[in-house]
């Protein structure tokens, strides 16, 4: 510990993101990366927009792109936020939204940027137990609490939960901020945009990192009522007025220009998913029903963290994640059809089959 840290930072447990070897080229099936590159347009944007302009600040109110978001999702313009990447706007709402004097409820099992930004905001968190099968009941979150956080699609169980399910927790909840985290909505959820008129305590928050194959841009977006923009804007206007730089702005346009390109590459993704799922079960893995870019899945016979360990002997990164209920699953993101053919049968070699 640093004697120049304060309390706070000695304090934090930070997050921890896959790793990024580079000792040796791998698979990388651990940080949930789209496995084909962004739309060509977004390629073309960027390098016009990197031009003499880029000595110049970008639009702090980033208009043209919460435009195309705004025009996306039919909503009016004054209902969108864009940010640095949905983490960023995941710590806004944290600011925004969550007193630290009330206790703030989320998964026991979820994200776990969560549990870091709510120590770094100083603030009381309940984590609510998923079931056996990994499931949230909305039931759970209709108690006295402070604001709610749910990720849907849940990562790293891959679960889904309905919309019937998030209005549950919304008429529950009416007094409260409740934010639903999309980043993986496009891979099979339908998403909560559609519940923001009647919602005004409802927040979506989603990324173009996952499905728009745009992780290395860190755009992302939240959507919600008037009220709640306005929260996001007051403490991203308190710490960073210029959040996404000219070249980021350019490209996520044109990623919401290209939906043909957003729709060919998510059902590319989907279907090599249901098809590894199938495999894995066939092997006698246990998966839990992704609705995400990647897939949870535990061995009975073996270790998780012994499987983990072989398919990186084998050149191959999955997430292995050593926490209470979930030591013996992985999460493997989905690559390629031929990544996976190589995860498959590094798999069968390690398992015996």
């Amino acid at each position: 510990m640093s004697k120049y840290w304060s309390p706070l930072t000695a304090s934090l447990v930070p997050y921890v993101p896959g790793e990024q070897p580079k000792d040796k080229t791998y698979i990388k099936l651990n940080t949930n990366e789209n496995p084909y590159p962004p739309s060509p347009k977004v390629i073309e944007a960027i390098k016009a927009a990197a031009g003499d302009d880029l000595r110049l600040y970008p639009d702090p109110t980033c208009e043209s792109l919460i435009q195309a978001a705004a025009d996306y999702y039919k909503l009016p313009a004054s209902r969108v936020f864009a940010g640095n990447g949905s983490d960023e706007i995941l710590a806004f709402a944290f600011a925004a939204f969550f007193d630290p004097a009330k206790t703030i409820l989320y998964p026991d099992i979820t994200y776990s940027f969560y549990k870091v930004y709510a120590k770094l905001y100083g603030l009381q968190s309940e984590l609510i137990p998923l079931d056996e099968s990994f499931t949230i009941h909305p039931a759970d979150y209709a108690r006295e609490n402070g604001g709610v956080i749910l990720p849907n699609p849940n990562a790293p169980t891959a679960k889904l939960m309905s919309l019937d399910a998030i209005r549950i927790v919304l008429d529950a909840n009416p007094n409260q901020a409740v934010i639903i985290d999309e980043a993986y909505i496009d891979f099979g959820g339908e998403s909560a945009v559609s519940l923001i008129a009647e919602y005004p305590n409802l927040l979506v928050v989603q990324t173009l990192s996952k499905s728009r194959s745009l992780a290395g841009l860190r755009v992302g977006f939240a959507f919600g009522s008037e009220e709640l923009i306005e929260g996001l804007n007051r403490i991203k206007n308190s710490f960073n007025s210029y959040t996404i730089d000219r070249l980021a702005l350019a490209g996520a346009v044109a990623a919401f220009e290209d939906d043909a390109y957003f729709r060919e590459t998510t059902e590319k993704v989907i279907r090599t998913r249901d098809r590894v799922a199938g495999e894995l079960t066939a092997l006698g893995f246990t998966v839990t029903d992704s609705k995400t870019n990647f897939v949870f899945a535990s061995y009975p016979d073996k270790p998780a963290s012994s499987i983990f360990q072989q398919l990186r002997d084998k050149g191959v990164l999955v997430r292995y994640f050593a926490q209470p209920r979930i030591e013996e699953y992985l999460r493997i993101s989905i690559g390629t059809d031929e990544e996976m053919d190589a995860f498959l049968q590094a798999v069968k070699e390690i398992v015996g089959k």
